[in-house]
C-alpha cells in the first residue's frame, strides 16, 4: 500500500494531465467549459476520482451538465493513456469523473449569509426606531426613596 504522500503527489500531476488534455488535445466541444477543480486518488494508486465544473457559456447561460458528462465519458480512454503516460507508474489508475458540487454549496452560503445581513440590517433599525412601552427610566433612584416613607 502507498503512504499518503505519494497518493497526494499522483493526484496533482493526474489534474495538470487531465485539466491540460481537456483544455488543449481533446477537440470535443461539449467540454469546451469544463474546469478540474480537484483529483483524489486512493492510497492503493489504483482509482482516481477527478473531480470538475461546468460554466455556462456567458454569465447568465446555464451550464449543460449532460452533454459535459458524456464528453467526459467518451473521452476517458483517451485521458487515461496520458496520465499513463505522463505519470510513468506501473499501474494507471482508472479515472471516474464526478461533478464537483463546492460551487454551487458555496454559492448558497453567500447567499444565506446575504440573507442574514438584511435581517440583522433590519433589526437594527427597528431597535433604534424603538421607544420603551412604559416609562423612560423604570427603575427607581435615589430621589425616589424619600417618597415611600
Amino acid at each position: 500500500m502507498a503512504d499518503p504522500a505519494r497518493a497526494q503527489r499522483l493526484a496533482k500531476r493526474i489534474s495538470t494531465i487531465v485539466a491540460s488534455a481537456i483544455a488543449s488535445e481533446i477537440k470535443d466541444p461539449r467540454l469546451a467549459y469544463v474546469t478540474v477543480t480537484d483529483t483524489r486518488v486512493t492510497n492503493d494508486l489504483h482509482d482516481a476520482t477527478v473531480y470538475y465544473t461546468v460554466m455556462g457559456e456567458s454569465i447568465d447561460a446555464e451550464p449543460d451538465y449532460d452533454a459535459a458528462a458524456a464528453g467526459l465519458a467518451k473521452a476517458t480512454g483517451v485521458l487515461r493513456s496520458k496520465v499513463g503516460a505522463g505519470t510513468g507508474v506501473r499501474f494507471t489508475p482508472t479515472l471516474r469523473f464526478v461533478l464537483d458540487t463546492v460551487p454551487d454549496a458555496a454559492r448558497q452560503m453567500e447567499e444565506l449569509v446575504a440573507r442574514a445581513r438584511a435581517n440583522d440590517e433590519l433589526v437594527a433599525r427597528r431597535r433604534a426606531e424603538a421607544s420603551p412601552a412604559g416609562d423612560a427610566d423604570p427603575y427607581r433612584s435615589a430621589d425616589d426613596a424619600g417618597d415611600d416613607e
